[in-house]
């Protein structure tokens, strides 16, 4: 198979799917940065007309994604329209919301006023969302689990256990450990009532569009407690919402509860086990840090590792009674100890190691870089077992600085696998040498032209190590001033312009 025909055929639908849409042809095409799915998103642009192309080969996934939208709208609640989707519903063109989430609104601006008024205005919309869109919702449509129950908590609860709990080498009585996950998912896979439970609901996933709240990425909803909800957005880690703005906005769910007539629900109950989802919530949260970040290696995972570890501690210290199993409190306990969370949040703590990293990316036709190193040591990598995008003409004048090529890898070659490895070693590395005061150690990628492979690599080593570890990252491309980036005729090719020629 041509990885480079077949996925300009994929993104060609999407361009015909725009073309149909506004009657105009595709000037530009951005693709946006992979997220922890597999679905592939790109921004397709024609003068002042722009929209969003979805490419997922999860048919079911999408058809739940299309009924849920069609659900919301119906009930008031502001999502993308949905402008075309192709035969096979494995591409779909929506309005383009901008680049603004309330995440990033609240990491520019912090908790000003205007975003207090964000957050107020999202719980009215997930009362909304639970109470008047799931009074509708046929969870038949749900493409994964039609339910949060205890076989669905269970999951999540093992998912924290084998992804990040044992990851961190911390021992437990496992057979008990076990009984009182099982036991924690029995009790709490009984609670009633249950609404629609988006699943993901947090700041990433709410855009800001026009001063308006519009929201997305809502293909995991089944039939759970609200509850769940609630403290996903609440304690979402990165956002780090103060302990008195979560109490007003718990108060003010109850308040748009009352506006929206639904019958009165007892808020003390509510309350108790609200308090019980906000820990399955932070666990399951970690296990998706676990492995994404330590498994998969990649930098934003990781990061998020330290925020979620000290918003676990501050939930123990605020409860001391839940959760009331020994065995997996004190597993809890274990793992939020102040030298676990510096393991993790070198930023956070303000300290930087002493250690300076030196990665660079070559070209073996002109020979192994030379090392300044005092100690001679240091990793030489060999990318050019990786496939070669240079061999496309699509991606022959791009380097791995850019996000076509670094989509080709990630998407169509053993890249990942690769640099999971290399991650792997790095880490062992970095780690010793901090604990020992070294202050240099220089890693080399290397490729048949230096300019696509190996310099993707030296990035996402770089990007790596700064956020796992803090450390100082020098990226040097050695090769830079013999890159490609004319073709033949002379002309620049890296511009304004993608088609589906030349987007992979």
């Amino acid at each position: 198979m041509n990885p480079s025909k077949n996925a300009a055929n994929t993104v060609g639908t999407l361009e015909k799917l725009f073309e149909e849409q506004f009657g105009k042809k595709v000037e530009k095409i951005e693709p946006l940065p992979v997220s922890g799915s597999d679905r592939r998103y790109f921004r397709l642009i024609a003068g002042t007309d722009s929209a969003i192309g979805t490419l997922n080969t999860n048919v079911a996934e999408n058809n739940t994604y299309f009924y849920v939208t069609e659900l919301f709208k119906k009930n008031q609640i502001n999502v993308p329209l949905i402008y075309k989707v192709s035969k096979d519903r494995k591409s779909y063109l929506q309005q383009d919301l901008g680049k603004t989430s309330l995440f990033d609104k609240l990491t520019n601006d912090g908790f000003t006023d205007q975003v207090k008024k964000y957050y107020l205005a999202v719980i009215e919309q997930l009362t909304r969302i639970h109470w008047i869109a799931g009074r509708d919702a046929d969870f038949r449509q749900c493409y994964a689990s039609r339910q949060f129950d205890e076989k669905t908590i269970l999951s999540d609860l093992l998912y924290f256990k084998y992804y990040f709990a044992d990851l961190q080498g911390i021992p437990y009585d496992r057979a008990l450990l076990f009984e009182e996950m099982e036991l924690l998912s029995r009790d709490l896979g009984r609670v009633q009532p249950l609404t629609f439970m988006y699943r993901d609901f947090q700041s990433r996933n709410i855009m800001i569009h026009e001063n308006q709240l519009y929201f997305i990425d809502f293909q995991g909803f089944m039939q759970g407690p609200p509850q769940y909800d609630i403290a996903s957005l609440l304690w979402q880690a990165r956002a780090q919402v103060p302990a008195s703005l979560k109490e007003e906005l718990l108060n003010h769910y109850f308040t748009s509860l009352n506006e929206l007539h639904v019958a009165r629900i007892d808020d003390i109950y509510f309350r108790r086990i609200y308090v019980q989802f906000v820990l399955v919530r932070l666990l399951q949260v970690l296990g998706s840090y676990g492995f994404r970040g330590l498994l998969q290696h990649k930098a934003h995972f990781v990061a998020s590792i330290g925020p979620a570890l000290h918003n676990l501690q501050k939930f123990l210290d605020n409860h001391p009674q839940i959760p009331s199993y020994p065995e997996l409190r004190g597993l809890l306990e274990k793992l939020c100890t102040p030298d676990m969370q510096k393991k993790y949040t070198f930023i956070a703590s303000g300290e930087k190691p002493k250690l300076q990293v030196a990665i660079s990316s070559f070209s073996y036709k002109y020979g192994l870089p030379k090392t300044n190193s005092p100690h001679g040591g240091g990793y030489v990598f060999d990318c050019r077992g990786i496939l070669n995008p240079g061999r496309y003409s699509a991606y022959k004048c791009l380097t791995g600085n850019d996000e076509m090529v670094c989509q080709f890898l990630e998407r169509e070659t053993t890249m990942p696998d690769f640099m999971d490895h290399v991650n792997g070693l790095l880490a062992l590395h970095v780690q010793n040498y901090i604990a020992r005061g070294f202050e240099q150690l220089t890693v080399a990628f290397g490729c048949t032209g230096g300019q696509h492979r190996s310099v993707y690599a030296a990035n996402k080593l770089a990007d790596y190590l700064r956020h796992r570890f803090n450390v100082e990252v020098s990226v040097t491309h050695l090769n830079e001033p013999k890159w490609v980036l004319t073709d033949i005729d002379g002309n620049d090719t890296p511009g304004e312009k993608y088609t589906s020629q030349g987007i992979i």
